[in-house]
């Protein structure tokens, strides 16, 4: 295929140039209706590039297949049958992808390491969670991705499970090794989703780790807009093989998403995909050798430790590494990830990714540069000279890792559909979550609708928000109160126990 080509970027330029006058939606009407102080702050092109997408960029029996060819374009560049693009995120990608693999009290093999999106899909349809347990490191309070065993036992337990899903990299830059637990899936005839938000650049560099579908995934998700060039909102889900019906997928990503797609986010993921393919090797070339030099430049400063993979990718850890993710270790410098974080942005402007209670961590892009690589490290020096400033820093009781793992107790649909009540969070343990409980980012639930809340898990929360984490899904962000399910009354329970 002419990869030279980017049909929704060419359909915008054709729009632009044959002086179309638009009856329809939006608005604005090409920038003509948009308030002159918004125009100073977002500029005009933002609306003269905001165009209807039907009846719009395409007619409106879509008989010049724009969006198609562009999809095509992308499944051709990444090696997938079909490629499908959304604008709500992988957020909406991801639950599409539950969707067509599993229907309301059937089983889905899931690592509890998933994001609050899959804890979503699994509130709206009903499917009941098996929870597949991450390999933990209890040294440095950390899920990596759970085994290919861990994946091949839950289906020895529960062999009707329709599928599995796996988020690989974590946010951490952690990967599976997603070859062996497709092997799993695919042994019991099985589809293996993989939630590979962050990895949409995996395929464009032989020295990243192994993408999804190369790996032998059948559904691979990724946010073009994470470590991409696309737009925020921007996702990509990709499918090979036959073990999940093309129309029915595409049937979940409609049923879920919006009538009035962005052509805006269609247009960045178009031109992301020509660059990746033209440019994409010579770009992570770059940026690769980038990021060894600042991992080696901060490791020189006292007190900081950039994880590698000595740290991740021992024997019973994760399988491989993302080396653009830069977690750093500050635990020496007795503060916390959060107090970091926020002291970075207001004396540098240095907005970090995740932040935790002993680490922050930077991703770079093919967009960073040797100007952004020492915008970072000033920052970072400077926060060691002034680290006895953040110290001491509020205690984190975090729990160690069997700790943290909780019962499910209802199905996450019936939790939190249910009737609820807010409690004190000191007298919440041994009662049924009914909301998500996040610390965000990376946003990665600590409870589930559905777990039996804990004292340790509790205390993990109320110390981390007094810290500084943020829980923004709860009804009561501060944690000092949460919702769970109320208490049953004489006549019984409170729904569905899932398997």
């Amino acid at each position: 295929m002419d990869h030279m080509c980017a049909p929704v970027l060419e359909a915008l330029a054709a729009y632009r140039a044959q002086g179309q006058t638009p009856f329809t939606p939006p608005g604005h009407k090409q920038a003509r209706g948009t308030d002159e102080r918004v125009l100073a702050v977002l500029g005009e092109a933002v609306f003269t590039g905001d165009v209807l997408a039907i009846s719009g960029l395409d007619d409106r029996t879509r008989s010049h297949g724009v969006l198609a060819r562009a999809e095509a374009l992308m499944a051709d560049a990444v090696g997938a049958d079909h490629t499908f693009f959304s604008t709500c995120g992988s957020s909406l990608s991801v639950k599409a992808a539950m969707l067509a693999v599993a229907g309301p009290h059937e089983e889905l093999l899931i690592g509890r390491d998933a994001h609050k999106s899959v804890v979503a899909g699994l509130i709206l349809s009903g499917v009941s969670p098996v929870w597949v347990e991450p390999r933990w490191d209890g040294a440095l309070h950390l899920a990596h991705p759970p085994s290919a065993r861990a994946f091949a036992d839950a289906f020895g337990h529960h062999p009707d499970a329709k599928g599995a899903l796996v988020t690989s990299p974590t946010p951490y830059g952690t990967c599976a090794d997603l070859e062996a637990i497709a092997e799993v899936c695919h042994r019991h005839d099985r589809p293996l989703i993989v939630d590979e938000a962050w990895g949409a650049h995996l395929p464009f560099h032989p020295e990243l780790p192994t993408w999804a579908m190369d790996a032998g995934a059948d559904v691979c998700v990724t946010s073009a807009h994470k470590m991409g060039s696309g737009l925020e909102q921007s996702s990509v889900f990709h499918l090979r093989g036959d073990r999940v019906d093309a129309r029915k997928l595409s049937a979940c990503a409609d049923l879920l998403g919006t009538t009035s797609p962005s052509v805006l986010v269609h247009a960045a993921l178009d031109g992301w995909r020509r660059q990746m393919v033209l440019d994409g090797r010579k770009l992570y070339d770059r940026a690769l050798a980038l990021a060894e030099d600042v991992r080696c430049r901060v490791e020189e400063l006292p007190g900081l430790h950039v994880h590698g993979r000595g740290d991740f990718c021992d024997p019973g850890h994760a399988a491989d590494l993302d080396p653009l993710q830069l977690v750093i270790d500050l635990s020496a410098l007795g503060t916390t990830g959060y107090r970091a974080a926020d002291w970075l942005r207001e004396r540098h402007r240095v907005n970090l990714h995740v932040c935790d209670h002993r680490r922050i961590s930077a991703q770079l892009t093919h967009a960073d540069d040797e100007g952004t690589a020492d915008t970072l490290l000033g920052a970072l020096r400077d926060l060691v000279r002034n680290a006895a400033g953040l110290s001491p820093a509020r205690p984190v009781e975090v729990p160690d890792p069997p700790e943290l793992r909780l019962e499910q107790a209802l199905l996450p649909r019936d939790a939190f559909f249910g009737e609820t009540e807010q409690v004190p969070w000191d007298e919440a343990a041994g009662r049924i979550a009914a909301e998500m409980l996040t610390p965000y980012p990376p946003g990665i639930p600590v409870a589930v609708p559905g777990e039996r809340l804990d004292g340790e898990v509790l205390r993990y929360l109320r110390t981390g928000v007094e810290a500084g984490m943020v829980v923004p899904d709860a009804a009561d962000t501060t944690v000092r109160s949460v919702r769970v399910v109320a208490a049953p009354g004489p006549g019984g329970g409170r729904g569905q126990r899932p398997a």
